[in-house]
């Protein structure tokens, strides 16, 4: 429960991991407590589309970018609704925020939707002990909220872990809704909402398909009533471990050989229904700047990440699947994670990370292209 106050940066602030380790700082935004997740993101720009992003739910997300908020907040930039992180960290939060397209500050926008944060720590020491430590549960706490520090640390160890978390549902939409075709339509597609993000059904609109985006609960009947040309699968927060209706569904489309994309959730849904597993990264990739190799190209791509979970495939062979031959498709040239599965039998493939960046890069924007050219050769 948070509560905003006026003068919230004079408002001592506590960061509490769930290992012990505390940090000390100011209120940033609302005045209160949460509890989340502790993450990093190493993106220094498109900061609201990662706040707004509904794959950040739960996630307290600590900014390895020293300066955060200097361009504000708008009413364009939106992926979603709302904020969704649990708590945001920042070292050195921008005083005034200078953009012509800025209309309140990062500060304001954070304490009018509850979200409770902190500045003037470490961020840099953060990031390393995540890194060294791995993700783990944290809470922020400022006014009434701080109490002794032991107290603290038995709140954060009794919060919820990400590991087992079903949270698809707590963030996609409850009723359908429509994203119309700009120019000349071409296509129908129905979109899964595990947590999409605004910008993907544009990015398709924009390629002259009609998205029909579908909750996360949607049958596969419910897919096929709105008679898709192609079907995709959209990112999303929580543990694909859990994900079990959303895996029968996928395997309903491929059993009917549908044009299949998935993004992020979507590609560790592929995953699950081809038969591997799926595991918890240490530390998991975030931010805009993580370079991924497309192995059918050789190309190396700059690309924009959010994934505390990744798919246990072999990177050397073809694996035999329930559905084909399938294989993978991308690699991440940091620590060669699987970003990216295709089926060799069947049109279908996923990719692990955001080929829709709003704030960029936009490397990896031929993705929606290769989706077009699926359903293209299915119609023909």
């Amino acid at each position: 429960m948070t509560t905003s106050t006026r003068g919230a940066a004079k408002t001592p602030a506590v960061l509490v991991l769930e290992d012990g380790r505390v940090f000390r700082g100011r209120a940033y935004g609302a005045v209160g407590e949460t509890f989340g997740e502790a993450v990093f993101s190493t993106g220094m720009t498109g900061y609201q589309e990662t706040l707004t992003d509904p794959s950040y739910h739960r996630q307290v997300v600590v900014m390895t970018a020293p300066h955060v908020g200097n361009t504000g907040v708008n009413d364009e930039d939106m992926e979603s609704k709302r904020i969704w992180v649990s708590g945001y960290v920042v070292r050195d939060p921008a005083r005034v925020p200078s953009s012509w397209r800025s209309r309140r500050t990062l500060d304001e926008e954070l304490a009018a939707q509850g979200v409770v944060g902190i500045s003037g720590i470490d961020t840099r020491a953060l990031t390393r002990h995540l890194r060294e430590r791995g993700a783990m549960r944290v809470g922020i706490f400022s006014g009434d909220a701080v109490q002794d520090d032991s107290a603290l640390l038995a709140r954060v160890q009794e919060a919820p872990q990400m590991k087992g978390a079903n949270l698809s549902a707590e963030v996609a939409t409850t009723e359908p809704y429509v994203v119309p075709a700009i120019g000349e339509k071409k296509f129908t597609v129905a979109a899964v909402d595990l947590g999409i993000k605004g910008m993907t059904p544009h990015r398709m609109a924009e390629r002259g398909i009609e998205v029909h985006v579908l909750p996360a609960t949607a049958t596969v009947e419910d897919v096929y009533a709105v008679n898709p040309d192609g079907v995709f699968f959209s990112n999303g927060p929580g543990d694909p471990a859990t994900a079990d209706h959303a895996v029968s569904v996928m395997q309903g489309v491929l059993e009917r050989s549908t044009p299949l994309f998935g993004i992020c959730f979507g590609n560790q849904i592929l995953g699950r229904a081809l038969g591997f597993g799926t595991y918890k990264l240490k530390y998991g990739h975030r931010g805009i700047n993580q370079p991924v190799q497309d192995r059918t190209t050789g190309k190396v791509e700059v690309t924009a990440h959010n994934h505390g979970f990744a798919v246990d495939a072999p990177l050397e062979k073809v694996s035999e699947t329930p559905f084909g031959r399938a294989e993978v498709s991308h690699v991440c040239l940091n620590d060669n994670v699987v970003e990216g599965l295709q089926l060799l039998d069947r049109p279908a493939f996923s990719v692990q990370y955001h080929p829709e960046a709003a704030a960029g890069p936009h490397d990896a924007a031929y993705l929606f292209d290769r989706f077009v050219k699926l359903m293209e050769g299915q119609r023909a």
